[in-house]
């Protein structure tokens, strides 16, 4: 229970909950991130911590980046993907995804 609970508390945050929908488009870095929801890099940085202690995502080393992406292959996370799809029409999840898939980190980082 203990998991479920970190889970839905990371997603409880609107901000947090956006930078998950974010990342079905593709793994992203902080930065890139950051140029979507336009808060501090410490601020991303900080809910990116939550979403990964709450098993959501997870990050991996690359060149000088460190990308973050969906958790799928825990179980139980992609059960709530699953759940998450259904918020796709959301005006904010549109632009969101839309701007995930223009945003170059090469140009912002």
């Amino acid at each position: 229970m203990e998991k479920y609970l970190k889970i839905f508390k990371a997603l409880g945050d609107k901000t947090r909950l956006r930078i998950v929908l974010m990342l079905r488009v593709k793994p992203m870095c902080v930065c890139e991130i950051r140029e979507i929801i336009g808060f501090s890099m410490s601020t991303v940085s900080n809910h990116l911590k939550i979403i990964k202690e709450a098993g959501i995502i997870t990050s991996e080393k690359k060149d000088k980046f460190i990308n973050y992406q969906l958790n799928t292959e825990d179980s139980g996370v992609r059960e709530i993907l699953k759940i998450l799809n259904k918020i796709n029409n959301e005006k904010i999840v549109k632009n969101d995804a839309r701007k995930a898939l223009i945003t170059d980190r090469m140009n912002i980082c």
